[in-house]
């Protein structure tokens, strides 16, 4: 890999043998860092190599314009897509053989036409399946009791909420893997599938053959299902659908972009689902972020302002006690080589987990705001992901300073 300050411009139109062997590396080298995403970028003056890595950027490389042409091409081929079509978005897949493991790693894989040329965008989809039990969730144990009691229903729906980059699917992969698939009819649609689950019938969407979200729904509900996974809820036709489902007796996991457990139930009225629909079928919200974990070798106890403390005390004051708030201690960090002197390294997850229950029905049906629906649950003991990743920092798993981001 390439640093930052040594940054180099490449040979002008290296032949289809160096391009093949400089993507090889590409691949390999965004696996072993632990990037999330790719981004090919063309500018006027050269092509950009950058790396996503828990939501930071690196820059990775630089090469002349004259290779625009060879990368680009050699990426369409290896995704499969139309070579000569750079007028409009085209997204699919790469399978990349990841030879150090001795596996086949999925690359989602989009391309999107600039003025320069056309960007690419690959995010690694590494399947692991240490994360996809309840102990790496980082689920406190309040919203444990609340999730494995929500998961006992036989229908009803359950969304996982949140940005793109918060392993939306990994947990609700989670959830999947609760549940014994030789004793239900578990059936789900991924784009793509990320996570190969034995004896569940694990479908790909195709939209180009009209396999979208919300016609295989309508399929699936012929096929006597207990339990349907939906990938994404992206539009009012799949979201009725899965709502209408829901109604029916079965059990609907589904994802959805929102920021909060309130907003998801105000986007779904926005996207047309009838209240009354959504009061009835809704059961659970999990929503969450993905966020820094400290290094456990190199963090040191932190004295904070006073500012920083007083608005901590204001967050937590419902839900620690009284003698726990007078002795708060925090921690930062310090650069280590264990961490990359980064001070961190890891991730974990931040929740908030609202069940739908009567006291929420009113709200829903009279269109109440998403802040007066968070109003209420937190009334009802709602702990919200800002309360969560504070508690998280209490128990010096990351720092104060990244929990208060979320205000």
């Amino acid at each position: 890999m390439i640093k930052t300050d040594s940054l180099k411009e490449m040979l002008v139109k290296r032949d289809i043998w160096d391009t093949v062997e400089y993507i090889e590396k590409m691949f390999k080298n965004a696996i072993e860092i632990g990037a999330s995403d790719i981004h090919v970028e063309p500018t006027e003056e050269f092509l950009l190599l950058r790396f996503r890595k828990d939501w930071d950027f690196l820059l990775i490389d630089k090469l002349h314009n004259d290779n625009q042409s060879a990368i680009i091409t050699r990426l369409k081929v290896l995704a499969k897509v139309k070579i000569d079509e750079n007028k409009k978005p085209q997204d699919w897949k790469i399978v990349y053989y990841y030879d150090t493991e001795k596996i086949n790693i999925d690359v989602r894989f989009s391309t999107l036409p600039t003025k320069y040329w056309e960007k690419i965008v690959m995010r690694i989809l590494k399947q692991d399946d240490s994360l996809t039990n309840i102990e790496a969730l980082w689920l406190i144990d309040v919203n444990v009791s609340l999730v494995k009691e929500a998961l006992k229903s036989k229908y009803w729906i359950i969304l996982v909420a949140g940005p793109t980059g918060s392993w939306k699917t990994t947990t609700l992969f989670w959830v999947l893997k609760s549940f014994n698939p030789l004793e239900l009819n578990i059936s789900t649609l991924e784009d793509p599938i990320e996570y190969n689950i034995e004896y569940v019938n694990q479908s790909q969407v195709k939209p180009e053959i009209w396999y979208t979200f919300a016609n295989w729904l309508r399929t699936m509900l012929r096929q006597d299902p207990d339990i349907i996974m939906v990938w994404e809820i992206r539009d009012t036709e799949t979201a009725v659908l899965a709502v209408e489902a829901a109604l029916t007796w079965h059990l609907v996991l589904s994802t959805i972009h929102t920021n909060s457990a309130a907003w998801t139930i105000q986007r779904l009225i926005n996207m047309w689902v009838e209240p009354f629909l959504l009061s009835s079928a809704m059961k659970m919200i999990i929503s969450q972020r993905l966020w820094k974990k400290i290094c456990p070798k190199c963090k040191v106890e932190e004295k904070i302002s006073e500012t920083k403390l007083a608005k901590v005390k204001k967050y937590l004051k419902n839900i620690v006690d009284k003698d726990t708030l007078d002795n708060l201690t925090f921690y930062k960090w310090e650069w280590c080589e264990h961490c990359s002197n980064t001070w961190y390294r890891w991730r974990l997850w931040i929740h908030e987990v609202l069940i739908v229950k009567e006291y929420l029905e009113d709200l829903i049906l009279n269109k109440e705001s998403a802040n007066t629906i968070r109003d209420a649950a937190v009334e009802n003991w709602m702990i919200t992901i800002i309360q969560d990743a504070l508690l998280k920092a209490l128990i010096w798993e990351t720092t104060v300073d990244e929990a208060l981001k979320l205000i």
